[in-house]
């Protein structure tokens, strides 16, 4: 799965999770708690159905330092590619 995949993806869930941003142009610098309306648990619905989606699991630690869409892209990328 390439980068644009799984960054399509990724907006789709965060659609899915905050119907409110449906339409919502969602960039790579996005910062997810301040340019967007999601907060911690809404953030962290996303994490748990990206997470179920591409069958793969990122550490609960690296949450935190996810700040922008981007660093989601990556940190998802990172692991989707491990698998293969």
């Amino acid at each position: 799965m390439d980068r644009n995949q799984i960054a399509e993806t990724c907006r789709e869930v965060i659609y899915e999770c905050v119907p409110d941003m449906e339409g919502t142009p969602i960039y790579e610098d996005t910062v997810i708690n301040t340019d967007t309306a999601i907060d911690s648990m809404g953030f962290t619905l996303i994490i748990c159905r990206l997470e179920a989606r591409f069958d793969v699991k990122i550490p609960q630690r690296q949450w935190s330092r996810m700040s922008t869409f981007g660093d989601v892209v990556n940190a998802f990328e990172k692991r989707i590619n491990r698998k293969f």
